[in-house]
């Protein structure tokens, strides 16, 4: 009886009206056996043997004999591990050792495919050794297993396994101790690259990376040693050269000195956790660069608004001016960058409107054949029953552009820029290996080069501020930021496909309108700058550099200007009863005190009070948070004299 062969049922049940003439034979046991009690046992139709505490065989009765294939003079003192072939694990020796400390009979039924016999086993501890009775049941088993055909139940189980060795979608490998491979699955063909006859009777040594053999060597020993299912990761080498990330799960048969191995390729899920973290990434990138902008749009302000106050002096210097309209294009620059950074951190003001894909995406392109050079092909295939969609339509044709700029600038040599437009549906499966993407109806817009293409690692990169593959000089590394944040911040998504030598496609799935979304309306037309009818304004400002130039910019636009460089001071001037129209006070303040908490208060004490809010955040972003409903009240720095102007009176005159 093997450990591989036999298989336990424990049964606990008392041992019935046969306990006491049981206890009492066993306990006789300690000496020789009687001849009268020999003779009994010996006529027992049960096999019956005597062991003492070293497990040595003391008594076999012909049944035992027969039962065990081997003869009472081969057995007395032979230790019955060793006559039976039976392991540490056997169920014989762990029901001895469970029945020998609690003094208590056992009994079970166990399986040898040795003797092809099911055997009954009841045992009892005695002083000097344990008794046992062996009967055959192998009859009863039969009987009671025979509307089942264990046989074809066998055959079908091994049928089974094949068929799921045959169909398994994870490689299946199964080695000697040295580690040749001795059984591969089908699936070897689609995973490595190899069929399975090219890897049988090789080392598995020979295709696996290099840096990955020390720990499965360990994983392996560890294996033989516990006998246990283990878990590990280790890479493969395909047949073409790339390298295939696995997930192992083996095990040792002793009985078949063999290992088995079950791999799982997790070359998506590595792919899509670092697109996650790509994702998670730019995200945290995103929130910083917004902070960043803001604090930039109050230095813009101070900068911009004190050169324009300098073009007025009647005795500039013409030197001086010229030096002071080269300031003003530099911070007028700087603003444009912390545009480009706003639309990146998704932070920039939209104005979505419904739009015909195929007529804007049209328009755009046959300025770019114009613009991008001769050596340049540019084509536009426009999909057939595409959608409308709303977006920012200025945004969206700026994105066009900067994508047909950025395909130029990687085609040095000219070629070719395709543009096409598409109606597509993203599912659940493509939303969870691309993180950030909604499942949904788009109109896809798809940008594609037949330039230099891109290696992964620049890839994986190309979204984030400021990074750039151009020559110091050539490129800020805003541009693809800003496409990246304008489509995100419009419902949409965004991929780019890239592959060296070969060229780019990026792709952007603008959302569909729905019924209910916004109705094509006029722009506005912008009305010139209006100056001020001496309408009072208390300017609330933290920042006395910026609170001096609003109050300057007041004085020339013709307004009469009170100050104060916080709420409290704010309230105090409203309640010494000073004339004041309108309120214009920064969003952010120290002390806990916001500029909308402080508007909300004066108009308690003034309800026919003006209110027009200013920040260093767009004003797009801030509609919605502390009550602010419309971004018709909100002036986002840095701004030009004439927008501010402008904005005071649309602001009185509402």
């Amino acid at each position: 009886m093997t450990d591989r062969s036999a298989r336990l049922h424990e049964d606990r049940a008392p041992l019935g009206q046969r306990r006491d003439e049981f206890r009492l034979l066993a306990s006789s046991l300690a000496g020789n056996l009687g001849t009268q009690l020999r003779e009994i046992l010996d006529g027992l139709s049960d096999g019956f043997v005597a062991v003492d505490d070293a497990w040595r065989f003391t008594h076999v009765n012909p049944a035992a004999e027969r039962l065990l294939h081997r003869t009472r003079d081969s057995l007395l003192g032979e230790p019955m591990w060793d006559a039976l072939r039976l392991g540490p694990d056997n169920p014989f020796r762990l029901n001895y050792l469970t029945s020998k400390a609690s003094g208590d009979p056992t009994a079970f039924t166990a399986y040898s495919e040795i003797f092809a016999t099911w055997v009954e086993v009841r045992g009892y501890p005695h002083r000097g050794g344990y008794a046992m009775l062996f009967r055959d049941v192998t009859a009863e088993r039969r009987a009671y297993l025979a509307p089942f055909d264990n046989e074809r139940i066998q055959e079908s189980a091994r049928s089974i396994n094949q068929r799921i060795f045959d169909t398994s979608q994870d490689l299946i490998l199964v080695t000697d101790p040295q580690g040749q491979l001795v059984r591969v699955s089908p699936s070897s063909l689609s995973l490595l690259g190899y069929r399975p006859e090219e890897l049988v009777g090789r080392s598995a040594v020979t295709f696996i990376v290099r840096e990955d053999l020390e720990t499965t060597r360990n994983e392996m020993r560890v294996a033989r040693r516990g006998r246990t299912a283990r878990q590990f990761d280790c890479r493969y080498v395909h047949k073409d050269g790339h390298v295939v990330p696995l997930t192992w799960t083996g095990v040792w048969s002793e009985p078949d000195q063999q290992h088995f191995f079950i791999g799982r390729d997790m070359t998506e899920r590595i792919a899509a956790e670092q697109r996650l973290h790509r994702a998670q990434r730019l995200e945290a990138v995103g929130q910083l660069t917004g902070g960043i902008a803001h604090d930039f749009n109050n230095l813009l302000a101070v900068v911009i608004g004190n050169i324009e106050l300098m073009f007025d002096r009647p005795d500039l210097d013409a030197d001086v001016a010229a030096q002071g309209r080269a300031a003003l294009h530099a911070a007028q620059r700087g603003a444009e960058l912390v545009r480009g950074l706003l639309a990146f951190a998704r932070q920039q003001p939209l104005k979505p409107k419904i739009v015909d894909a195929n007529e804007l995406v049209g328009n755009v392109t046959r300025l770019l054949d114009r613009t991008l050079g001769q050596h340049i092909n540019v084509t536009f295939t426009g999909g057939s029953g595409l959608w409308p969609i709303v977006i920012d339509p200025a945004n969206l044709e700026s994105a066009i552009a900067n994508l047909a700029v950025n395909a130029r600038d990687a085609m040095p040599g000219g070629g070719r820029l395709t543009i096409e437009t598409r109606n597509m549906t993203l599912d659940e499966e493509y939303a969870r290996s691309n993180p950030g993407a909604v499942p949904g109806e788009y109109v896809a817009v798809t940008v594609s080069d037949t330039g230099t293409g891109m290696a992964p690692e620049v890839l994986n990169r190309i979204f984030e501020p400021f990074f750039t593959t151009k020559e110091p000089g050539m490129g800020t590394g805003l541009g693809l930021s800003m496409v990246f944040g304008f489509v995100k911040q419009s419902g949409g998504h965004i991929k780019a496909y890239s592959e060296v030598g070969h060229g780019t496609s990026m792709r952007l799935y603008l959302p569909r309108a729905k019924s209910d979304d916004l109705t094509q309306q006029s722009s506005p037309v912008e009305q010139p700058a209006q100056s001020g009818r001496q309408e009072r304004i208390l300017v609330v400002e933290d920042n006395d550099g910026i609170r001096q130039l609003v109050l300057m910019q007041l004085a020339k636009l013709g307004y009469e200007a009170l100050e104060a460089d916080g709420a409290a001071a704010a309230l105090e001037v409203l309640d010494r009863g000073e004339q004041v129209d309108l309120l214009f006070t920064d969003i952010v303040m120290p002390g806990g005190v916001s500029g909308h908490v402080l508007a909300r208060e004066a108009l308690e004490r003034r309800p026919d009070l003006k209110v027009l809010y200013t920040s260093g955040f767009p004003s797009a972003q801030l509609v919605g948070v502390d009550g602010i409903t419309s971004a018709d009240v909100v002036l986002s720095k840095p701004y030009r004299l004439a927008d501010l102007a402008r904005k005071l009176r649309d602001v009185l005159g509402s």
